[in-house]
């Protein structure tokens, strides 16, 4: 089977649990007409395609029938429903004998005689007109979960609901009788009526309960229209529309009920699938967008699905033992020649794109796009930010401080103009030390050459003194003239270095507004003026260009012809020059020394304007740098200051539970490094104290190694000796410390105190491995809509923190980001409401097997296969559990 059609049929498994949209007090036709309510239609026939046709339209998935005390007259439309893909839960609306009002549910599948169970009740005229039936609210939800029903009390802000029917004790009673699971009202809790408000925010001590009553939006539909009322419909997460699925529901409110639902879109995971003769050979799995929960016994296959995602994103793990034990599975689990294909759905400014990215072992992998073409982008272009953390990995995160830091990273404003603006003031920091050390080299070789210059003149003055001077005047004017010619074809330079830069930067690059890159902008007509701009400019340049060349030409040919025309005088005057040099030798007299002494001084004369004018320039690059290496202490406070305000937020998500805090450039070792590496020698003391300084400024140090060695043993506390070798520290050292970005440190503390006590916070480096890992694990749940995965959590965290800390966060997070744990523990799949548990076994001998993904043990807690699953492999079976529980005394 080809990969594409593996991923196809994974996405054709389930996927556990999703919101539905439901109406679950919807009346039949003959209500209306029993109860002379006004309506525009003539039949029961044109009615039920209205109510049909208004749930298609508006998305609900799920309706309950619920006249009073009659089952028969909702027949029909619960076949047309049903026929047109609706799901329908049977059921009446029961009025018991203390006048309370209660919507009495049974699962879609069933086979429950309801005109039996309204005989049980007492009622007996199908005329929908009965009286009340012989149970108190009480007594009817007692016999409601002999039936197997569901039980949801109507309107209860309402004359007839259970709130306002019952006083005193017997609504005490009926309100935390628990076998009511939920009620309906006409909006929200907060908004419903003073007297009942409190009691439904569970406010009241003597109402309160565990679990709460679910809250839903369940308004009586008499009308089509009526459906598309807020108050008529809530949303309800369930694997499929069953009276387990609303039973779950109903224990789980926070997690699955939503009386209004906007789904927020995030990067998933929708379906992996392999092709191999490895461990997972053709399986498959079809992920949900929330939680995804891998159960099963040891050597079943959950790492090897972990590490799997990990590979096929291409993504490395953090920790050296990580790394071991992620090759070890791919090598020997997986195996060579084993294709993992992932396919992902992302959203950019909510628009969809799904990818099938691919990877073949020891391949690189490969994106597609959805008609299967190869595209030029990495998997970490299509899912940017996922993390997977193998077994043990986030404990060996917590070892990691730059790590650590990188965590807060999620917590900050994007700022891509603080970034871009620090990574330029790094290069220009970088060209302005290279113009520094440059234009301090060329000063030193010109202040060497001038240092020859006094002897030179010395020299000089006793041949004039002896009278050459006034014998050599013309050859000694002849070499001053010939350095002015030289200085006259020096002044080209520049401008031919212009001229060579002009012509690389033409023709302009004038692709991007070609047709074709322009086609499909709506101002396509007003950007193609801008080609025009550009040729013309081409053209002018290249004429410009053209007359440059000219311009250098011709002032070249004419310095040709005038150094043509003083080569005439030099050969007039040199001859007499030599007829006198011989004159000299008669006398023993060295002219010709004398001459290179007058060209060697003519040629030293210019430099002094160059040592001028680099003087010059030195100080503007100096005070440049200073200007840079301000803003750049800025740009690095600027960046600190976002990421305390990171730090703060996260404070105030994980408040009571954990705490950060952070250094500005707590991170000493690139500057450490850098003396050592630079200036080396034993600085071991000084090293020391500079690395535990509470303060240190990198500018301020410089300074004072520019200053000399006393200022820096009298300011950092360093012996003498080893300020003096960092005193030594070259120009360029003291200028690469500058320009130095030190991490700043974090410091993660978790409350290991108990609920409800003070909070008793410890730093990472007073907790256990599995204390640490809770911390960080808690700041991983937080502010990322790219997908996390962790295998087997519960390695390195304590049992009270998954509950008390991990699952609250994990359980918040879930609806705006995919979460997949490989797990032993119960509460991560339970506590936490999976909307997806997965269940694996291996058949087949040691090393020879392979894992199984069963389709029935695929789905949520509501789905019993699934629910025998989680208790017979996380649990130890029912008999275990329930040993436990009366070990306990629960």
């Amino acid at each position: 089977m080809k990969q594409a059609q593996l991923i196809k049929s994974a996405q054709l498994l389930p996927n556990g649990a999703r919101f539905y949209r439901c109406a679950l007090q919807v009346n039949p036709y003959d209500y209306l007409v029993v109860h002379k309510k006004r309506t525009s239609y003539s039949d029961e026939a044109a009615y039920n395609r209205a109510i049909v046709d208004a749930c298609k339209k508006i998305g609900i998935e799920v309706i309950a029938i619920t006249d009073h005390h009659r089952v028969s007259s909702s027949v029909r439309l619960r076949e047309e429903a049903r026929a047109a893909g609706i799901h329908v839960f049977p059921g009446f609306e029961a009025t018991t004998k203390d006048g309370v009002h209660l919507l009495c549910l049974f699962d879609p599948q069933g086979d429950r005689d309801l005109e039996r169970v309204l005989g049980d009740c007492g009622i007996h005229d199908d005329s929908g007109r009965s009286s009340p039936c012989k149970y108190d609210a009480i007594e009817f939800l007692n016999e409601a979960s002999e039936w197997e029903a569901i039980c949801i009390a109507a309107h209860v802000d309402s004359n007839d609901g259970l709130l306002a029917r019952l006083t005193g004790q017997p609504r005490v009673n009926a309100w935390r009788s628990p076998k009511l699971m939920a009620c309906s009202l006409s909006g929200s809790a907060a908004s419903a009526p003073d007297g009942i408000r409190d009691i439904l925010q569970d406010k009241v001590p003597e109402y309160r309960r565990e679990p709460k009553v679910a809250i839903l939006n369940a308004l009586d539909v008499n009308d089509p229209a009526d459906l598309e009322k807020p108050q008529a419909s809530c949303w309800i997460k369930m694997s499929a529309p069953t009276a387990e699925g609303l039973r779950q529901a109903f224990l789980d409110p926070d997690s699955r009920i939503r009386l209004s639902h906007k789904p927020d879109p995030h990067t998933e995971f929708v379906a992996m699938a392999w092709e191999s003769s490895g461990f997972l050979e053709g399986a498959r799995v079809h992920f949900n967008e929330n939680l995804n929960v891998l159960i099963g016994g040891r050597g079943t296959g959950k790492s090897t699905v972990i590490e799997s995602l990990r590979y096929v994103l291409g993504l490395d793990p953090v920790g050296d033992d990580a790394r071991k034990l992620s090759a070890g599975i791919i090598n020997h689990v997986l195996r060579s020649g084993t294709k993992v294909s992932l396919l992902v759905r992302s959203y950019l400014f909510s628009e969809m794109k799904e990818y099938l990215i691919e990877r073949t072992i020891p391949n690189p992998p490969v994106v597609r796009d959805e008609q299967g073409n190869v595209l030029p982008l990495t998997p970490h272009d299509v899912v940017s930010g996922a993390e997977i953390f193998g077994q043990h990995e986030i404990a060996e995160l917590t070892k990691s401080p730059d790590k650590l830091t990188r965590l807060l990273d999620r917590f900050r404003e994007p700022d891509s103009d603080l970034s871009r603006k620090k990574a330029e003031l790094r290069r220009e920091l970088e060209r302005s030390r290279s113009r520094i050390l440059d234009a301090q080299r060329e000063l030193k070789v010109i202040e060497d050459r001038l240092a020859a210059l006094p002897g030179l003149e010395e020299t000089l003055m006793r041949f004039k003194e002896a009278g050459l001077e006034e014998k050599l005047k013309d050859q000694s004017l002849l070499v001053r003239e010939e350095r002015v010619l030289n200085a006259v074809s020096e002044r080209f330079e520049p401008f031919n270095e212009i001229l060579n830069q002009l012509r690389d930067a033409l023709p302009i690059d004038r692709a991007f507004l070609s047709p074709r890159s322009l086609e499909g902008l709506p101002g396509r007509a007003i950007l193609e003026q801008a080609e025009t701009v550009l040729a013309e400019l081409d053209n002018q340049m290249a004429e410009a260009i053209s007359r440059m060349a000219a311009a250098l030409d011709h002032a070249g040919e004419s310095v040709t012809a005038i150094r043509s025309q003083w080569n005439e005088r030099k050969r007039e005057v040199q001859s007499a020059y030599e007829k006198i040099l011989r004159e000299l030798q008669k006398s023993r007299v060295d002219g010709e020394e004398f001459i290179r002494l007058r060209r060697q001084i003519e040629e030293l004369r210019p430099l002094d304007e160059r040592q001028a004018a680099l003087r010059r320039s030195l100080e503007e690059h100096q005070q440049y740098r200073r200007n840079l290496s301000a803003e750049w202490d800025d740009t690095k406070t600027e960046e600190f200051r976002r990421l305390g305000a990171a730090a703060k937020k996260v404070n105030r998500q994980l408040s009571l539970k954990v705490r950060v805090s952070i250094t500005f450039a707590g991170n000493r070792s690139p500057f450490i490094q850098l003396l050592r590496d630079q200036v080396g020698g034993r600085l071991s003391e000084a090293l020391d104290t500079l690395g535990r300084a509470e303060q240190l400024s990198l500018r301020e140090f410089a300074d004072a190694c520019r200053a000399g060695r006393d200022v820096v043993a009298r300011k950092y506390g360093i012996p003498p000796s080893q300020a003096d070798r960092l005193a030594q520290a070259s120009v360029d050292v003291l200028m690469q410390i500058e320009e130095l970005d030190l991490p700043p440190t974090t410091r993660i503390e978790l409350n290991v105190g108990g609920e409800g006590d003070s909070p008793v916070y410890k730093s990472l480096e007073a907790l256990s491995t599995g204390q640490k890992a809770t911390a960080v694990l808690l700041l991983l749940l937080l502010e990322s809509d790219a997908p996390l995965i962790v295998d087997q959590p519960e390695d390195d965290l304590d049992n009270r923190f998954i509950t008390d800390g991990v699952v609250p966060k994990m359980r918040k997070e879930k609806q705006r980001r995919q979460f997949i744990f490989a797990t032993h523990n119960a509460n991560i799949p339970v506590l936490g409401d999976a909307e997806l548990i997965i269940g694996l076994q291996a058949s087949g001998e040691a090393g020879q097997g392979h894992a199984e993904i069963l389709p029935e043990h695929m789905g949520s807690i509501d789905d019993r296969a699934v629910r025998e699953l989680v208790e017979e492999i996380l649990e130890g079976g029912k008999e275990a559990f329930e040993m436990r529980r009366l070990k306990y005394g629960f």
